[in-house]
């Protein structure tokens, strides 16, 4: 018979139990609920302690979380993220794979699912979702679909793909190694990669078809539409323009982009053509095409002054107002480029159309009020400009990518994760290291590092760690494991698999995946003698229920790492792990079974 548990240990699992109470019915923001939990275990820890504890020592592991290797690994990793997306290191493979989607949006996001699961069976889990999230955040805002129904998805099939080699993640390793400790025979790479594989066949259509028509739209909403501005192109003598027609490089640009018009012929060396398009679609145009919208000159010296001053350039919406000196003047006439070394990339104009307006000699538009100028320039040149021209800046400024340290940026992220992965050093201290270099080579700006970070993910991952430590510590995930021993007496060898899957699952989802792996390995060992079943199969079960995180942000880092990305509340992984979770336990436990002929 089995005793009662510890006050301490139903308390564990008391508290554990209203937190995801909290989290599941969603009144209470994330960060309230985590700090919430964090002060509950302390002060409880601090008037009735741990045996053998001091009070002192509840409060050390109640904010043990915040100074843990984890968070900071998962901050560390944030950054290199945000040093890749503010160099545009990413935009190339974000610009390969928006041409797959806009071929198809399914083969897009099959392909996408596809290469997430094969590349984590050989690269750890962290670092594939560190690559591939930057990308598709990149792609939802091009157009693409929302990252908020992307990276939910993606994630599961990183961690299907993870689970299916003992390299793929850290929980794998620490099984396999357990289980060694306990006298079984060693697990190759290899050595259950079958039944992963069938397993993942069952998954993918629901990972593919199902789960993003549960995920919401989670893109900030736009007060108004993209503003569509008009400019002039003028082609170089290098621009790949030169010689083709008209029909040769229409199929290259964006859909937001246009001619506004159309040469008779093949385009010419020192053409300069009315065009039209969003900011982006303007941004990758000229790109393509290798033309320019302002002068050559005045680019090269807002980059020269960036580079010198170590700024960051900004490209900003201005209105123009009824006092603005620049009423009747045209891009061309108004001296901006000499007077404050900005330039002015476009104008939208909210009213009618601007083609309908009829220009000077070379078909410059005259400037009017209430005219939106796209503006770029460093930041103190943008705030002259605004001040003596009478213009009212708008809400929105945007970064420009640092493409001088694209390259840069990339290196560092493969070198730091390529360290983690071949075991050379621990994610933590690789990550770290890589976060430091992003910020001595200027990659990612100090002062705009809150951008990378997300205080709702930090103080989820601290309380997580508390709650993790507290179910260990006070005896809870052991009295559940020997409950469970007494309960699987009766069930078939398929249900006992299931239920030691469906144990280490829960363990993972409100605990940790390390707490999991060291807690229910030993009990599947002592469960297998017992019951007379063979031990490989129950610890597989582990092993496998160790890495079906999928239903809570912090069962595993990965989950965390895409939140504040994706925008996702508690219920979005609640709603889509709980059936991929059953989906997975049945089909797992079933292969299994069948596998081992039990």
């Amino acid at each position: 018979m089995i005793e009662a548990p510890s006050y301490h240990a139903l308390a564990a699992m008391l508290v554990t139990l209203a937190m995801f109470i909290a989290f599941a019915r969603g009144r209470m923001s994330v960060e309230i609920i985590s700090l919430l939990t964090i002060a509950v275990i302390a002060v409880g820890l601090y008037f009735f302690p741990l045996p053998h504890t001091d009070p002192t020592d509840g409060i050390e592991l109640a904010f043990s979380g915040f100074g843990h290797y984890a968070l900071i690994t998962i901050c560390a990793l944030m950054v290199m993220g945000r040093g890749l997306v503010a160099t545009g290191a990413l935009d190339p493979a974000a610009r390969w794979l928006e041409r797959v989607f806009k071929f198809n949006q399914q083969l897009g996001l099959l392909v996408s699912l596809g290469a997430a699961f094969l590349l984590s069976m050989a690269v750890n889990d962290t670092t594939v979702i560190v690559l591939l999230m930057p990308i598709f955040v990149s792609l939802a805002a091009r157009g693409g679909l929302p990252a908020s129904k992307t990276l939910i998805p993606l994630n599961a099939a990183v961690m299907i793909g993870g689970m299916a080699t003992t390299i793929g993640t850290s929980t794998n390793i620490l099984v396999s190694s357990i289980a060694g400790d306990l006298g079984m025979r060693h697990m190759s790479v290899f050595h259950f990669t079958p039944i992963v594989m069938a397993a993942a066949v069952v998954a993918l259509p629901y990972l593919w078809l199902v789960m993003p028509r549960m995920l919401h739209d989670n893109s900030p909403e736009r007060s108004h539409d993209q503003r569509r501005f008009f400019s002039r192109l003028s082609i170089p003598a290098g621009s790949d323009l030169v010689g083709k027609h008209f029909d040769e490089v229409i199929g290259r640009l964006p859909e937001d982009f246009r001619f506004e018009q159309r040469p008779a012929g093949v385009f010419e060396a020192g053409q300069r053509l009315r065009i039209s398009g969003t900011h982006d679609a303007l941004e990758d145009a000229t790109r393509v095409l290798k033309g320019q919208i302002a002068p050559g000159w005045v680019l090269e010296r807002i980059r020269r002054e960036a580079s010198a001053q170590d700024e960051i350039i900004h490209a900003v919406e201005m209105v123009v107002t009824a006092d603005s000196r620049l009423l009747g003047l045209t891009l061309s006439t108004s001296g901006v480029a000499d007077l404050y070394g900005i330039a002015v990339l476009g104008i939208h104009r909210p009213k009618k159309p601007i083609q309908q307006h009829a220009g000077d000699a070379r078909g410059d538009i005259p400037i009017a009020e209430g005219d939106v100028l796209l503006v770029m320039g460093l930041p103190a040149s943008l705030q002259e400009f605004a001040a003596t021209d009478s213009l009212l800046q708008l809400e929105g400024a945007r970064e420009m990518p640092r493409r001088s340290k694209a390259l840069l940026s990339a290196a560092i992220m493969v070198f730091s994760v390529g360290l983690a992965s071949v075991g050379l050093l621990p994610i933590a201290i690789a990550a770290l290291g890589g976060a430091i270099l992003m910020f001595v080579t200027g990659c990612v700006k100090f002062d705009r590092v809150g951008r990378a970070l997300s205080a709702k993910v930090i103080v989820l991952i601290a309380a997580s760690i508390a709650i993790g430590r507290m179910i260990l510590e006070t005896g809870a995930a052991a009295w559940l494991g020997q409950a469970m021993s007494l309960a699987l007496q009766v069930l078939p060898p398929a249900g006992v698999l299931a239920a030691i899957m469906l144990f280490a699952t829960l363990l993972t989802n409100f605990a940790s995946h390390t707490t999991a792996a060291t807690v229910a390995t030993p009990i599947a060992f002592s469960i297998a003698t017992q019951l007379g079943l063979a031990p490989e199969p129950l610890v597989l079960a582990v092993l496998f229920g160790c890495n079906l995180g999928y239903a809570t942000p912090v069962a595993y880092q990965t989950n965390i790492l895409i939140m504040a990305e994706g925008g996702y509340s508690f219920g979005d992984y609640l709603r889509t792990g709980v059936p991929l979770v059953l989906l997975m336990v049945a089909t797992l436990s079933t292969v299994l079974a069948a596998t081992y002929r039990m």
